[in-house]
């Protein structure tokens, strides 16, 4: 059985991109292969306000973040308890609750290190 089937355009087939500026056309080219095939490019280190003192180094991982977050709670975690322990009556309780916000954050610090780094 025979069917009629539609012939071809006879035009050139780069006919539809002789209307664009070659050179807008490389452009457009060259920016979508930097897009996905170079790294990004290192982002402007923006500065800390005057006022602050201490920074943290761009680069670190999150692991050596959290490490040292858990380290840092372990230690306010040693000095409220001795103070605590030094303490009677309110200033005890005052003393003990800090101890126990320090312990919980202790806590959940050690846990996102989990995540990040399963024993």
């Amino acid at each position: 059985m025979f069917k009629a089937t539609p012939n071809p355009p006879e035009s050139d087939p780069t006919s539809a991109y002789s209307s664009l500026d070659p050179e807008k056309f490389h452009e457009a080219t060259e920016r979508a292969l930097d897009y996905y095939l170079k790294p990004e490019q290192a982002k402007a280190k923006k500065e800390p306000p005057a006022r602050q003192l201490f920074t943290v180094v761009e680069g670190v991982d999150s692991e050596s973040l959290l490490a040292n977050l858990s380290e840092n709670l372990a230690s306010a975690n040693a000095m409220i308890s001795d103070l605590a322990f030094d303490l009677e009556g309110s200033r005890r309780q005052v003393a003990m609750g800090i101890l126990q916000v320090i312990e919980m954050s202790e806590l959940l610090a050690n846990r996102a290190l989990d995540i990040v780094d399963p024993r």
